[in-house]
This record gives structure tokens, C-alpha cells and sequence, in this order.
């Protein structure tokens, strides 16, 4: 009687997981993957004005815990954040690495190597950095006195769940994605207050939700000419890069799938996402950094060894930087990007 007792508690318990399984998508995976061979697969033609022949993705640093957020700064060097390491970390362009900030997170109730630390980083039209923190569930910038002023954590009195990404137009508003992966729980976290995923506009010190209707919004960015915002979707029922038109107020106007991964396509989810100086997106999402135009054609992928979070442009603004996993990787393109700091 007891061995099947046993038994069927140990099905209640499994059923239980699978249950709470399909309540949300997991978040990025976390901590290190198998190895692989780095490989650039040139799709379409129009690709190779954008890689050269003889372009290779080369390991810049290692030994982080998970990387996200990178951005290159007015002192030449690449600001990430270490996510579980609860660090921004400053790498230099011959890889030597030094920590910026630490810690981010202060509070408590998070376990160790969870999602405490920041995530998405920008600068400001100042040069200032502006931070996503996660277990804060704020936006923030560092001042150049090296004090931090919250730009954002509440929308109409409630605490926003993680911000995730965040980029900054011309006019010096701040846009910026809040779903909760930042929550243990993320969906169902008792602490969560607001009922949705969010992006929103701060702008003269006003958080104003602009859009609710991407599930799991993550990476985001503007087109060239800011006509357009690209967000990404990291549902794994709905992988998907949306794009927005941005009104002359500088509100969203109705959202539009820009590009899908097939159904049949490689594991892994939409996340971190740049622009070059001709539209095309640069997306991390399953297998690597998918470029696509800006008429939402796959022109080719950049698949470093580690599966890639988020992208920035650097060093003479035509290389891509490439956080992945436990490690910073670069290529050097033909083409490049507008660095937030120029």
C-alpha cells in the first residue's frame, strides 16, 4: 500500500510541474551550453555586402555568468551586464575585463544567481548610462557624479514587473519593454501588480504605457530614421520581431508582425535587437543574430559558439558585438549602426 502511495505522489508531483510548465515561457536560459563551431550562413546575397568574405566572429571575453545589455561608451570601451553576477562589467576592445557597478540589486528574497541583476543598457544624448534593472523592477541612470536617479519604477501607482531593454530617441524620451522575467515566478509572482507585459515611453518624467500588445516583449529598437520601433516577442508559441510606426508625438501607432521564425525553425526565443544604418534588424533569436531587411527578408545569421542574448555596434561602429551565455563575442561588418554615445 505504501509503494503506491509512493508512486502516486511522485505522479501528482509530476503532473504538477508540467502544469506550472505551461503557464508562461521560461526565460533565456541561463549558464553555459555546449560548445559549437562559430559560423556565419549567408542566406541571401544582399548578405554579403553586409559580411565580408573573410569576416570571422572572434571570442573577445569569458568566464561571466550570463551576459545581456551591451553598449559602447564615449571612453571606448563595452559596458554588459553579468545578470545572476549582479554586475555591469566594462570591457575594454583588447578584452580586459573590470567591473563598472556592483552590486545592482541591494534587496532580498531573490536566490543567489537568479535574475538580480541589470539588463538592457543605453546612454543618453549626456553620455549618461541608463539601466533596466531587474530584481529592482526599474529603469535608472547613472549620473556622471556616479549617482543613480530613478527614472521609472511605477505607472499609475503599481510596480512595474522587470524592465528587460531599453533604447533612447533622439529627443532624449526613453523607451523601454517590461515583461517579468524578472519575478521568480514571473506571470503568476504574488508580487506582480500589473496584469500585463508593457512598453512604455518615459518623457519629461512621465511613464506613460505606450502598447500592451506584445506578450513577451524583449529586445527593442528604433529604424534609422525613428519612423519605426521593433520589438521583440519571446513567446515560444509566437516567436516573433513586431514593429510599430511611431507617430510625430512619439506615441505607437498599431504594431505589425515584421518577421516570424518558421515553425520548423531551431529552438530558442526572439531577445536582444539592433539596427544598422540601412534597416536592417539585427536580432538575437534561435541559433544566433538573424539579419533581415528592412522588407522583412532573412538575409543571413551570425552563430558565435554560445547562444546569443543581445548586440550592440562598436569600436569604429562597424563591428557587432555579441553577448552570449558566459561570453562577449565580436565581428567586424561592412557595414554599421548608430552608437548611442555619438
Amino acid at each position: 500500500m505504501l509503494r503506491h502511495t509512493v508512486i502516486g505522489l511522485g505522479l501528482i508531483f509530476i503532473l504538477a510541474l508540467v502544469l506550472i510548465g505551461q503557464q508562461a515561457p521560461a526565460p533565456p536560459q541561463r549558464g553555459a551550453a555546449p560548445p559549437r563551431e562559430p559560423k556565419i550562413v549567408r542566406i541571401d546575397p544582399a548578405f554579403d555586402a553586409i559580411a565580408p568574405a573573410n569576416a570571422q566572429i572572434e571570442k573577445v571575453a569569458g568566464g561571466f555568468g550570463f551576459v545581456e545589455g551591451p553598449v559602447w561608451t564615449r571612453q571606448g570601451s563595452l559596458l554588459l551586464s553579468d545578470i545572476p553576477g549582479n554586475a555591469i562589467m566594462r570591457v575594454g576592445p583588447a578584452g580586459q575585463t573590470s567591473v563598472f557597478r556592483q552590486p545592482i540589486y541591494y534587496g532580498t528574497g531573490y536566490r543567489q544567481g537568479f535574475h538580480i541583476g541589470s539588463n538592457g543598457l543605453t546612454l543618453d544624448r549626456e553620455g549618461r548610462v541608463v539601466i533596466a534593472e531587474h530584481g529592482n523592477r526599474r529603469v535608472t541612470r547613472l549620473e556622471i557624479t556616479g549617482e543613480l536617479t530613478v527614472l521609472a519604477d511605477k505607472v499609475e501607482g503599481k510596480r512595474l514587473n522587470s524592465p528587460n531593454d531599453v533604447v533612447v530617441k533622439s529627443d532624449g524620451s526613453i523607451y523601454f519593454t517590461d515583461p517579468p522575467y524578472g519575478l521568480p515566478q514571473q506571470n503568476t509572482d504574488p508580487a506582480k501588480e500589473i496584469p500585463y507585459s508593457g512598453v512604455y515611453r518615459i518623457q519629461n518624467g512621465k511613464v506613460e504605457l505606450l502598447t500592451k500588445d506584445v506578450q513577451w516583449p524583449n529586445g527593442i529598437g528604433f529604424s534609422p530614421d525613428e519612423r519605426f520601433l521593433y520589438v521583440a516577442n519571446s513567446d515560444p508559441m509566437n516567436r516573433v520581431w513586431m514593429r510599430f510606426p511611431v507617430q510625430a508625438n512619439g506615441t505607437l501607432g498599431a504594431g505589425a508582425p515584421f518577421y516570424t521564425v518558421p515553425a520548423d525553425g531551431p529552438g530558442g526565443i526572439p531577445d536582444g535587437l539592433k539596427l544598422d544604418t540601412l534597416g536592417n534588424l539585427y536580432g538575437t533569436g534561435p541559433g544566433g543574430i538573424w539579419v533581415i531587411s528592412p522588407d522583412g527578408k532573412l538575409l543571413g545569421r551570425f552563430e558565435p559558439p554560445e547562444v546569443a542574448a543581445n548586440v550592440a555596434w562598436g569600436d569604429d561602429g562597424k563591428t557587432l558585438y555579441m553577448t552570449a551565455r558566459t561570453s562577449l563575442y565580436r565581428v567586424r561588418l561592412n557595414v554599421g549602426g548608430k552608437q548611442p554615445c555619438c
